[in-house]
């Protein structure tokens, strides 16, 4: 069992700082060094809330897309440059949105393969009890 607080995935969460509370988790390990436990359920939860995080970003792309699209409501100079202006700023947020999905992507992977790791450790330590004539 980890020493300290555990993250709970359906906790009410506060911002840390002078009004808020710490963020509850399992901050490193026995004597191993600093780094994070967390259970399978913990680690089934940060998964999907990485990648629904990256669907909201990729649903942002789509708002976006449209003031990338913007159009002068006129054919004068003054239309032509604020459009485009307005075009560059949601290309930009364009680049922005999808840099910020594949990161939550990345991190929703890592805590897939976590996952993987964990089923796998938990298998082998099943095998070891048995073989040992234990139970679980």
């Amino acid at each position: 069992m980890p020493e300290g607080p555990v993250y709970d995935p359906g906790g009410n969460w506060e911002l840390p700082g002078p009004n808020g509370i710490p963020v509850p988790g399992s901050y490193g390990g026995g004597g191993s060094g600093g780094g994070f436990e967390y259970d399978e359920q913990t680690l089934r939860e940060l998964m999907h809330e990485w990648n629904d995080l990256a669907n909201e970003f990729r649903d942002d792309q789509q708002r976006a897309q449209l003031v990338a699209q913007a159009q002068a409501p006129g054919l004068e100079y003054a239309s032509e440059g604020n459009a485009e202006q307005i075009r560059n700023s949601g290309l930009a947020l364009l680049t922005t949105l999808d840099a910020r999905e594949q990161y939550c992507r990345a991190m929703a992977k890592k805590f897939e393969a976590a996952l993987g790791r964990y089923a796998a450790t938990e298998d082998a330590n099943n095998t070891d009890i048995k073989q040992t004539g234990g139970t679980l």
